[in-house]
């Protein structure tokens, strides 16, 4: 079966709580991460909340990373979403436990956009105008 995109879901537990409760550490794991998969970033956005937890998101041009914190639990809800081929998610979800420091990880996969069994790989285009990557996941 082709598929449009590939989504890691990370359980992240038993994490150092002072680094869930940290958003610019949080925010600066979830940009490497982003790097590390090779991906465009084109946006990212974090808020830390009173008394503890952070949530973010980092948009690239291939989809998105997302990340909700609960320090007091010492947990962390980690998507990560990519559309085409070109990008190592795995290599994201990677960095992200070592950084978060996670003892007892779970990542589970899923396929996105389940198109059906087609002979051809799905073409995944990247292009656009200057400066603002675009991703088109087209079957044409």
């Amino acid at each position: 079966m082709n598929a449009l995109g590939k989504h890691l879901l990370l359980e992240l537990r038993d994490c150092k709580n002072d680094i869930l409760n940290d958003i610019n550490a949080v925010k600066s794991a979830l940009v490497a991460a982003a790097t590390e998969a090779g991906a465009s970033i084109v946006g990212v956005s974090f808020h830390r909340f009173n008394p503890h937890g952070i949530s973010g998101m980092v948009i690239i041009a291939e989809s998105h990373l997302s990340v909700h914190t609960w320090p007091e639990y010492r947990f962390a809800a980690v998507d990560i979403f990519t559309c085409g081929d070109s990008l190592k998610p795995d290599q994201a979800a990677a960095y992200l436990i070592q950084a978060f420091d996670s003892h007892s990880p779970s990542v589970m996969e899923l396929k996105r956009g389940l198109l059906g069994a087609g002979d051809g790989e799905l073409p995944h285009k990247v292009g656009g105008d200057q400066g603002s990557p675009q991703v088109r996941c087209s079957l044409s």
